[in-house]
C-alpha cells in the first residue's frame, strides 16, 4: 500500500500527516513547535519538521510541504541562510511597500502586473526592506526561496545535493515578482525591490511534477503555500469559497481566471492546480473570541453557550473586531470597539453575540470583495480554530446570507499536501479524489432580514469610528 506524507510548516508549528495514497485515509499524525516571533532561523523549521515526522518519514513513498507564504530566506552562494528569515508578520516592510507601489505607477499597474498590490507581507517588500536596512546581506544574497521552497530543498539534499531548488505557482504568486496570468517570474520587479540586484529564483514547477527524492529515496511533491493546500486538502472546485477562522482570518476561491484587484483588499494568487485563488486576508478572526473569552474569565466552549443565550443582535451591541489593526478595510493603526453599549446589553451573553457577529461580518465583508471580482460563492466552508465553536456557523449562515458548510476540524493544510504528493506519485492528470471528512450542513435562514439588519448596526458602527 502506497502512503505519502504531507507538512503543513505554519507559522506556530509543524504538522506532518501520513495517509493511504489512494484512499486518503489518515494513518499516522504529528505536531511539534516553532519558536515565537516575525523572524525565524530557517534550521528551527528543519527540526520541527523532523520532529513531526518522527521515523514516519523515512517510510513513505511521496511527501510535500505546504507552507507558511510570503517569507523572506535569503542564502549566500553555497546555499546557507545569511539571516533569519523574515515572515509574512513582519510589519517593518509596511513603509517598503508604499514605496514600491509608487514607484511602479501606483496599485493599477502592480495588480497588471502581478495580480497583487503590495503590503508588508509579501516577499517583494521584504526584499526591498533588506536592501535599505541590511544592504551587505543583499549584496551576498545568491538565492531567494520561500519557507516551503527551503524545506522542499531541504527534504532533496540541500546545499550539496543534487536537486535544483524549485517552487510551485501557487506559493511564487505570493512573492510579488511573479505573473499568475502570465506564468512567469517579473525580474525587472525582484531588480526593483533589491536597488537592482537579480538573486537566483527557484523553479516553478508543474502541479504534479516531482521536486527530486529524499535520501530514502521517497519522490518529493513541488509543494505549495498553506492556503493552496488548504483549498486542494479541501477538494475546492470553481464556485467554492473557504472562509478560514484561525488567529487571522482568510476568505479564498477557486476561479478559472486570474484576478487583478487595484484597490489591494483581494489577492489574485495561483493556486496548487493550475487554476487560480483570489484571496483576501484579514488580521482579525479567532483572536477576537479567544481574547473575549479572556476578557469574561471563560473559554472557547463557554463563548458558544453564552451566545447562544442572546438574542441576535447582541441587543444593539456592536463589536468592531480590529484588535490587531486590520488589513481588510486597510486599518493598521485601528483597535477594537464596542459600540451601542447600555445597561440592558453590558452582560456575558451579549458581549459573546457581539464577538462573534463582529468577527463574521468582517469575513462577509471580505467575502463581498471577491464577489466584486465576480467570483461566485455559491457555496462557502468555514474552516479553522473559531470553526470549532457550532454557533459561528449557525450565526455565519445568516450574516453571510447563504448556506454554510462546516468540515470537521482536521489539518485541511497537511492533508492538501498529502494529496498533492499521492498526485505526483500517480503521475495523473488531475489529483487523486479522496472524500472528504464529514461536514455539518447549516442552511441559509428562511428570512434574510435579521443578517442584513445585523450587517447593516456593523457598517453604521464602522462609519461612525473611522468614517
Amino acid at each position: 500500500m502506497p502512503t505519502v506524507a504531507g507538512v503543513d510548516s505554519s507559522t506556530q508549528s509543524c504538522k506532518v500527516v501520513v495517509c493511504d495514497a489512494a484512499t486518503g485515509e489518515i494513518l499516522h499524525q504529528g505536531r511539534a513547535a516553532h519558536p515565537d516571533g516575525t523572524e525565524v532561523a530557517p534550521q528551527a523549521w528543519w527540526e520541527a519538521l523532523c520532529e513531526a515526522g518522527g521515523g514516519l518519514l523515512a517510510d513513505v513513498d511521496a511527501v510535500a510541504v505546504a507552507g507558511q507564504q510570503h517569507g523572506l530566506v535569503a542564502l549566500d552562494e553555497a546555499g546557507l541562510p545569511l539571516r533569519d528569515a523574515l515572515l509574512w508578520n513582519d510589519t517593518r516592510s509596511a513603509r517598503a511597500a508604499d514605496d514600491l507601489v509608487t514607484e511602479l505607477g501606483g496599485p493599477d499597474a502592480w495588480a497588471q502586473a502581478v495580480g497583487t498590490v503590495p503590503v508588508a507581507a509579501l516577499t517583494v517588500a521584504k526584499l526591498r526592506w533588506l536592501a535599505e536596512n541590511e544592504p551587505r546581506t543583499a549584496d551576498r544574497t545568491a538565492q531567494v526561496m520561500l519557507p516551503h521552497d527551503w524545506l522542499t530543498w531541504r527534504l532533496c539534499g540541500g546545499p550539496g545535493g543534487a536537486a535544483a531548488p524549485v517552487t510551485d505557482r501557487g506559493d511564487a504568486s505570493g512573492t510579488g515578482y511573479w505573473s499568475p496570468a502570465d506564468g512567469d517570474y517579473r525580474r525587472d520587479l525582484l531588480a526593483l525591490a533589491l536597488g537592482g540586484r537579480t538573486p537566483q529564483l527557484p523553479r516553478v514547477i508543474g502541479p504534479y511534477e516531482a521536486a527530486g527524492r529524499t535520501p530514502h529515496g521517497a519522490l518529493v511533491a513541488a509543494g505549495t503555500g498553506d492556503n493552496m493546500g488548504a483549498a486542494l486538502g479541501l477538494g475546492l472546485r470553481p464556485g467554492d469559497a473557504v472562509v478560514s477562522l484561525g488567529t487571522s482570518g482568510t476568505a479564498f476561491a477557486v476561479s478559472e481566471r486570474p484576478v487583478a484587484d487595484p484597490s489591494g483588499a483581494v489577492a489574485g494568487f495561483a493556486d496548487a492546480t493550475g487554476r487560480f485563488l483570489p484571496l483576501v486576508c484579514t488580521l482579525n478572526a479567532a483572536r477576537v473570541l479567544s481574547s473575549t473569552a479572556g476578557l469574561l474569565g471563560t473559554g472557547l466552549a463557554d463563548i458558544d453557550r453564552l451566545a447562544r443565550a442572546s438574542e441576535p443582535g447582541a441587543g444593539g451591541l456592536v463589536h468592531l473586531p480590529y484588535l490587531g489593526g486590520e488589513r481588510t478595510p486597510n486599518l493598521p493603526e485601528a483597535a477594537g470597539s464596542l459600540l451601542g453599549m447600555r445597561t440592558s446589553n453590558m452582560h456575558p451573553p451579549q458581549l459573546a453575540r457581539a464577538a462573534v457577529e463582529g468577527m463574521l461580518c468582517n469575513m462577509a465583508d471580505a467575502l463581498d470583495e471577491l464577489r466584486r471580482q465576480g467570483i461566485g460563492t455559491r457555496r462557502v466552508l468555514i474552516i479553522g480554530g473559531a470553526a470549532k465553536a457550532p454557533v459561528v456557523g449557525e450565526i455565519a449562515a445568516g450574516i453571510f446570507g447563504a448556506p454554510v458548510t462546516v468540515p470537521e476540524p482536521a489539518e485541511y493544510v497537511a492533508l492538501g499536501a498529502a494529496r498533492q504528493a499521492a498526485w505526483a506519485l500517480a503521475g495523473a492528470p488531475e489529483p487523486p479524489h479522496w472524500p472528504l471528512a464529514a461536514a455539518r450542513h447549516v442552511p441559509a435562514p428562511a428570512d434574510p432580514g435579521t443578517g442584513r439588519r445585523i450587517r447593516e448596526n456593523y457598517a453604521r458602527a464602522r462609519t461612525t469610528v473611522y468614517g
